[in-house]
């Protein structure tokens, strides 16, 4: 009988509830999933494929496949992939402007655009620049600097010490070792990393031939002497069209600015979630832009809209950092114990445990959206995913 009657309230949700998830990354597409079974979903993102973003430095080094095909991941589910770009929101009609022609009208948006790599100059999706900056690439681009570093030895600057940095070097050093990689940073390299963190990231580029430029501080592509310059720096949100709508958004960041169930603080039928979203909780503080936060928030963001489609007020975010977890080529890696509010605690796990334990996390985010496909009522339930 509690089955039947979870039936009809799922069927009643779904004729009434029509849910925009905007952006088919880690946080849009956990999203989608949870909310299948209780609304029509549309779910707006250009690409037919989901990309893993944490293996961008693998594709640059020659990985073949961090992908895969978006219609096998939605199979079964009910929802609609819209293969578009969304151009503008219109929040007072409550609707979505697409390149393709159409307007999506929605109940409840979720805004998961994410993030990317600050360039200035750069082309439209992370391209290599044109003009004065053609020798730039970032994670974005990842295989194009891969056609670039087979297109012969050179030297490669690396510009941004934080991981995605530390892991392009590494990887790219380790695959290509005809090439001379240079980091290049104004701080120090990994600064969110304990002492012994760096020490071991230090020690593996350097027997990867990496030179590491500490207090090197670059303008621009330009100002790297190299063939080729990998720019790391900075990630902006994708919060363009948000801000352009009226959404309140963080004017450092461009994040979406939400309370503490996710939801803008200036349209509250409009979520956010992922890196597109100025999060935080108690324990954690604000959350840093990671794989780690955005299935987490994904997730958060679906309970809450189930919740509040039922007539309850959504809960809080919870959520408190763990670990950090570091690729340093195929064969090392560095797992870094953190506590609640993302600060290193000095106990770590490096070399091949570490690569193994970072190659098993990698693999859990798929398995993990996977498993949201077929039993999205127990994703809630995961300890570090659900709400």
């Amino acid at each position: 009988m509690k089955s039947v009657a979870r039936q009809r309230v799922r069927q009643r949700v779904r004729q009434r509830l029509r849910v925009v998830v905007l952006g088919g990354g880690y946080a849009g597409t956990m999203a989608a999933l949870r909310l299948a079974p209780y609304a029509q979903v549309t779910l707006v993102d250009p690409s037919d494929r989901f990309a893993e973003r944490v293996r961008l430095h693998e594709l640059a080094a020659g990985r073949p496949v961090v992908d895969h095909p978006r219609a096998a991941m939605l199979h079964g589910t009910g929802i609609e992939h819209l293969a578009a770009r969304a151009t503008a929101l219109d929040p007072a009609a409550r609707a979505v402007h697409t390149d393709c022609g159409r307007t999506l009208l929605y109940d409840r948006l979720v805004y998961t655009l994410g993030s990317h790599t600050d360039l200035r100059g750069a082309g439209p999706s992370g391209a290599p620049a044109r003009g004065p900056w053609e020798r730039a690439f970032t994670a974005e681009s990842a295989a194009a600097l891969h056609k670039r570093l087979l297109d012969g030895p050179g030297t490669l600057a690396v510009v941004g010490g934080g991981l995605t940095g530390i892991e392009m070097a590494a990887e790219i050093a380790e695959s290509h070792p005809g090439w001379r990689v240079r980091l290049l940073t104004g701080g120090e390299i990994g600064t969110g990393l304990s002492a012994r963190g760096r020490e071991h990231v230090r020690t593996v580029l350097d027997r990867l031939h990496v030179r590491v430029e500490e207090g090197h501080r670059v303008a621009d592509g330009d100002d790297a002497d190299a063939d080729a310059v990998l720019w790391t720096g900075a990630m902006t949100a994708a919060g363009g069209l948000a801000r352009d709508a009226g959404l309140d958004t963080d004017p450092r960041t461009g994040r979406i600015l939400v309370d503490g169930a996710l939801r803008s603080v200036s349209h509250p039928d409009i979520y956010a979630a992922g890196d597109a979203a100025a999060a935080r909780t108690p324990r954690a503080g604000a959350l840093r832009m990671a794989c780690a936060t955005a299935l987490p928030t994904g997730s958060h963001v679906a309970g809450a809209i189930i919740t509040e489609s039922r007539g309850a007020a959504p809960r809080p975010l919870t959520y408190a950092f763990f670990v950090q977890c570091v690729s340093l080529g195929r064969h090392d890696g560095l797992i870094q114990s953190l506590r609640a509010d993302d600060t290193p605690r000095e106990r770590v796990l490096t070399g091949r445990p570490a690569a193994r334990v970072k190659e098993q996390v990698v693999r859990n985010a798929v398995r993990v959206l996977r498993l949201a496909a077929r039993r999205p009522d127990i994703v809630g339930c995961i300890p570090g995913i659900g709400r």
